[in-house]
C-alpha cells in the first residue's frame, strides 16, 4: 500500500511539475503563483490522504467516489497539458544539440526556453477534459440514452418476428445520489412497452444494503407480457472487499440473490426457461458471472443442458469476455447474447452510426453496442449506472430495446 501510494505520489508531482511550467509560462504575478502553488499542495495532499484511508472492509464509498472524481478532473487535464510540453521538449532539445554542435562558439542556452504559444494550447486543450469530466459528474451519469437496436435471424421463430426486449444492466445501485434522476430513468424503461425485459448483472457495488432505499423505485418496472429476467454480474458476489467471517461473505450473496426478486426479476442461475408465444418457443438462457480476468462461477454447459443446436436461444451473461472467449465458438450455437460489464469504462467518444472509442477498447474486444460473428451475435450494454468514477462524458447511462427480426439483413 505504501508503495503504491509513493508510486502515485510520484507520478502526481511529475504531472504537477509539467502544469506549473505552463502556467507561469503565462501568468507573471507572483501572488497568483503562489495561490495556485498552495491550491495544488493541499489538493494533491487531500488526495492522498484519501487513498490512505480507503477501507477494504466496506469498499466504495461516496468519499472515494469523489476522490477519484476529483483526482480525474484535477489530473487529466494536466496530464495532456505535460504532454504538449514534453512535444515541445523534444523540438527544444533538438534545437540545442543543432546550436551547440553547428555553433561552438554560441553563448546562448543550451535550451530555448518555452514558448508562451505551446503553454496557451497546451492549456486550451486541456480545458476540453477538464470541463467533460465536470460535465460528466454533474449531468452525464444521469443522462440517460434509449438505444434501439434491430437484430435478423433466419432461424427465428415465425411468432417471434418483431418481439422486442428491453435490456439494463450494471445499475450499482450504492452510487446513485438523486431519486428524481433515477425515477425518471425508470419512466424510460417503461415507456418502451417491450414484450420481454431483462437485467445483466451487477445490482450493487458490493453490499446488498445499497440497493435498500431504492427497491420501491426499481419495482416500479412494469410486469412485461412475457417476464422479468436476470443473471448476476461480478460485483453481486462481494469479491472486492475483505469480510469479518465467509459466513458474512455468504449471507450477503445470498441477500443479493432476493435483491432481484424484490424488484419482480427471476434470477437465472445456469438454468434456462422458454419464453413461448403462439405455438412456438425460444430459450433464454442465463449464466452466472464469467470473467476471463473476474470471477468464473458461469456454467454454460449446465444452464443448456438439453437445448439443441436448433432450438433459438438467447443467452444472458454479463461479461462479453465470455461471449468472445467461449460463447461464440460452442457448438449449441447461441444466437443472441446479451451482456454488460464495461460501462464503456464510462469514458470515451461517441458518433453513433460512424465512430466510437474508448479505453475499453483496448481491454475488452466486444465493449458497446452489437457484435457478430458467423450469425452469432452479442450485444454489449453501456450500462445504467456508474462506479468507481462517478459520472460518464461521452458513454452514456444506457436502456436498451432490442427488436428481432425474421430474415437475413438487408444490405
Amino acid at each position: 500500500m505504501i508503495l503504491r501510494l509513493f508510486f502515485l505520489g510520484a507520478v502526481l508531482f511529475i504531472i504537477e511539475l509539467y502544469a506549473f511550467q505552463a502556467v507561469k509560462t503565462l501568468i507573471k504575478l507572483k501572488w497568483m503563483l503562489i495561490s495556485y502553488q498552495i491550491i495544488s499542495l493541499l489538493l494533491f495532499t487531500f488526495i492522498l490522504y484519501s487513498f490512505t484511508q480507503f477501507d477494504r472492509s466496506v469498499g466504495q464509498t461516496k468519499q472515494t467516489m469523489f476522490t477519484m472524481g476529483l483526482l480525474l478532473v484535477l489530473y487529466v487535464p494536466k496530464i495532456v497539458t505535460m504532454i504538449v510540453l514534453l512535444g515541445e521538449d523534444v523540438f527544444r532539445v533538438a534545437a540545442g544539440a543543432i546550436n551547440y554542435f553547428i555553433d561552438n562558439n554560441s553563448k546562448a542556452d543550451f535550451l530555448p526556453s518555452r514558448r508562451k504559444f505551446v503553454s496557451q494550447v497546451g492549456l486550451g486543450l486541456a480545458a476540453i477534459p477538464f470541463l467533460s469530466l465536470i460535465y460528466g459528474i454533474f449531468e452525464g451519469k444521469y443522462n440517460f440514452k434509449v438505444i434501439k437496436q434491430a437484430v435478423h435471424f433466419p432461424d427465428l421463430p415465425d411468432a417471434f418476428d418483431g418481439f422486442t426486449i428491453t435490456q439494463i444492466s450494471d445499475v450499482h445501485s450504492g452510487s446513485f445520489d438523486n431519486p428524481e434522476k433515477i425515477n425518471y430513468a425508470i419512466d424510460l424503461v417503461n415507456e418502451q412497452n417491450s414484450d420481454l425485459i431483462l437485467f445483466t448483472g451487477d445490482i450493487v457495488n458490493t453490499h446488498a444494503k445499497e440497493m435498500h432505499p431504492w427497491i420501491e423505485t426499481f419495482s416500479r418496472i412494469k410486469k412485461h407480457e412475457y417476464g422479468k429476467y436476470s443473471v448476476l454480474g461480478n460485483h453481486d458476489y462481494g469479491e472486492y472487499v475483505t469480510w469479518p467471517t465467509q459466513s458474512d461473505k455468504d449471507k450477503n450473496f445470498e441477500d443479493i440473490k432476493k435483491l432481484y426478486g424484490q424488484i419482480g426479476f427471476t434470477l437465472l442461475l445456469n438454468e434456462h426457461t422458454f419464453i413461448e408465444k403462439e405455438g412456438h418457443k425460444i430459450a433464454l438462457v442465463g449464466v452466472e458471472n464469467w470473467g476471463k480476468n473476474f470471477k468464473q462461477a458461469g456454467d454454460l454447459k449446465k444452464a443448456s443442458q438439453n437445448l439443441t443446436k436448433d432450438d433459438f436461444k438467447i443467452l444472458m451473461s454479463h461479461d462479453p469476455s465470455h461471449w468472445n472467449e467461449v460463447v461464440q465458438h460452442d457448438e449449441k450455437h447461441f444466437q443472441l447474447t446479451l451482456s454488460g460489464h464495461t460501462h464503456g469504462m464510462q469514458f470515451g467518444i461517441e458518433i453513433p452510426g460512424f465512430f466510437k472509442w474508448s479505453l475499453a477498447q483496448y481491454v475488452y474486444k466486444q465493449w458497446a453496442g452489437l457484435y457478430e460473428n458467423l450469425g452469432r451475435y452479442v450485444y454489449v450494454n453501456r450500462g445504467f449506472g456508474f462506479h468507481a468514477y462517478p459520472g460518464r462524458v461521452g458513454i452514456m447511462p444506457e436502456i436498451t430495446v432490442i427488436q428481432l427480426i425474421k430474415g437475413e439483413k438487408l444490405a
